[in-house]
């Protein structure tokens, strides 16, 4: 069995290829497209784009309506995305960490929820303008040996990700990681500088477009950590941010969804149905 740290090693010898191309077949929007309307700053509010740059599947919400696949097996599907997507941004020196319901999955086992078909990252605001000025619309292919023939992986920024307005509330998503075989992806949302709760007296406030709020001492300095065997990054009071996000039953609660957490094993497990019939 491969130890954590050996498999995220194993999987950086897999990313093959980066290519900056158009993504394959008739799809929009295309790389060029994307990238002339890419400008780095918006002048007023009465700019608040009116248009939705990411659409997903009418029928399957965390699914990218251009590659939707649905006859899968969700989970295997998810892990190669969390596994990719931590290769590919640690090998290109991306500042990104696990969030929301993705970090409550790693603060129970550091494995995906087995009922969870939503995955969560965030990045700093430098990284968002460097993946978008270097890495927008570009492919990555990795040679899965579970998988024949490999898989490829689009990164896609949303160009409205310039606008750092709440109010842009049709593009809160500010980029995506998508397995083009599928359709699933992985959201990634940038913290920024809350300017105006700096100004009533806030000297470390963040923000996200999402409407969720930070102080830079809830996420930084950066822990080093693993989730599905590759190495991540989690914000420092991790237990502070999940107790604010869902609560503190939350992080204790070993029954939900269906599912049972094994102490002994370290797993979630479909709860046993109660029988009807009396003794």
């Amino acid at each position: 069995m491969r130890s954590p740290a050996i498999g995220a090693l194993w999987l950086y010898g897999l990313l093959v290829a980066t290519t900056i191309s158009g993504v394959c077949g008739i799809t929009t929007p295309n790389f060029m497209s994307v990238r002339k309307n890419v400008t780095k700053e918006y002048k007023s509010e009465r700019q608040i784009p009116k248009e939705k740059y990411f659409h997903e599947s009418d029928l399957y919400h965390h699914y990218d309506d251009r590659y939707t696949n649905v006859s899968l097996p969700v989970i295997p599907y998810l892990s190669d995305l969390i596994q990719t997507y931590f290769t590919t941004m640690n090998a290109i020196g991306a500042e990104t960490w696990i969030m929301h319901g993705t970090l409550l999955a790693w603060w129970w086992n550091q494995k995906l929820f087995p009922w969870d078909d939503d995955l969560d990252v965030q990045v700093s605001e430098s990284t968002i303008h460097f993946l978008a000025d270097y890495y927008n619309m570009t492919e990555h292919y990795f040679d899965l040996p579970h998988v024949d023939g490999g898989r490829s992986y689009m990164l896609e920024v949303n160009p409205n990700y310039i606008v750092k307005s709440e109010r842009d509330t049709l593009n809160k998503i500010d980029a995506r990681w998508i397995d083009m075989s599928s359709g699933l992806f992985i959201d990634i949302t940038a913290v920024r500088k809350d300017e105006a709760r700096r100004l009533n007296g806030r000297p470390e406030a963040l923000m996200c477009k999402d409407k969720h709020n930070y102080d830079e001492s809830d996420i930084f300095p950066l822990r080093d950590s693993f989730f599905e065997g590759v190495p991540v990054k989690i914000p420092y009071a991790y237990t502070y941010i999940l107790e604010e996000e869902y609560g503190p039953r939350a992080l204790t609660r070993t029954r939900f969804s269906g599912y049972t957490f094994n102490e002994r094993t370290k797993t979630w497990e479909p709860a046993a149905r109660k029988s009807n019939r009396s003794v």
